[in-house]
């Protein structure tokens, strides 16, 4: 392989390159931080052992030979292509990526108003998010580390629980305006509902399920809105088109900033909970145990 480089000094071809380049021995003597006998020997050594000449030598300087032409235009390309390459090696090497995937929820509403507390703990660590609804699709083989909603049962990795959930109503100030709160449960019946269907909704309380939990009779209306995902389904909640399930800890702040409020004071606890999942090959990994011992301590020292 490359055979026709045999045994050429790429420190020849750095010297050819410089020459070429600034048309001028002298000159390139100085970019190198050498002398000009001295790129003028190293010129003749490569033209020996390329058995061609490459400069011209002229009155006023040199150019370069139809030989040296092209080689100046390949040294140049290869010369580019090895410290592109260095550079990010080096760029690699200060600042690694880590893969995180989890759901589109979790990533809105608890993750990012709290990572730039883990760039502050461990600047030489980036993050590069993924999210889905689908859980399936979260421990993809490039995934470090996913913090996924469910049992805890993920075969495809090690579980460590984060959190369980508890659940209620939630929807905008608005919606209410000018009710004594909170309301008796019952007012579910007469509210508009916002729904979450499809795949999306696996694992996560529906209405159905949270008029069992609250022993309201009968069957939650169908509601004219229906969403494939938590943020959108929020975000209309938001809007004041609505009433949504609200999961504590990725409405808690939402609550804190009144943009949603509690309708009633009824709570079901969720048998699921949100866990962060290491893939079995990540396992050992510095970059997966600094993410996962930071998420634990965030919350830790999150209010119960």
């Amino acid at each position: 392989m490359y055979n026709s480089l045999g045994d050429l000094s790429l420190d020849l071809l750095r010297t050819f390159e410089a020459a070429a380049r600034l048309r001028s021995f002298t000159a390139a003597a100085l970019e190198m931080g050498t002398t000009q006998p001295a790129v003028s020997q190293q010129v003749k050594r490569l033209e020996e052992q390329l058995g061609a000449r490459l400069f011209e030598r002229i009155y006023r300087g040199i150019e370069l030979t139809d030989a040296g032409f092209a080689l100046f235009e390949a040294v140049q390309e290869g010369l580019q292509s090895i410290d592109e390459g260095l550079s990010k090696i080096a760029e690699h090497t200060q600042h690694e990526v880590l893969q995180v995937s989890t759901d589109f929820a979790f990533a809105a509403y608890w993750l990012m108003p709290r990572l730039h507390r883990f760039h502050e703990a461990y600047p030489q660590l980036d993050v590069s998010l993924v999210t889905s609804e689908r859980s399936h699709a979260l421990l993809r083989p490039d995934a470090d580390v996913a913090v996924l909603f469910g049992d805890g049962r993920f075969k495809q990795g090690e579980s460590h629980w984060l959190f369980g959930e508890q659940v209620f109503a939630v929807c905008s100030p608005r919606l209410v305006e000018g009710q004594a709160l909170p309301l008796a449960a019952q007012a579910l019946l007469e509210l508009p509902l916002l729904h979450l269907r499809g795949e999306a909704s696996h694992h996560w309380f529906n209405w159905a399920e949270l008029f069992r939990a609250l022993q309201l009779p009968g069957a939650p209306a169908p509601g004219q809105l229906r969403f494939d995902n938590y943020t959108l389904l929020i975000q209309a909640a938001i809007a004041g088109q609505g009433v949504a399930i609200g999961w504590r800890h990725l409405v808690d702040a939402l609550l804190e900033q009144g943009l949603l409020c509690r309708p009633m004071a009824e709570v079901a606890e969720s048998p699921m909970g949100y866990y962060v999942v290491v893939p079995t090959r990540k396992r050992h990994g510095d970059r997966v145990q600094c993410f996962l011992d930071w998420v634990m301590a965030e919350q830790n020292a999150s209010p119960v």
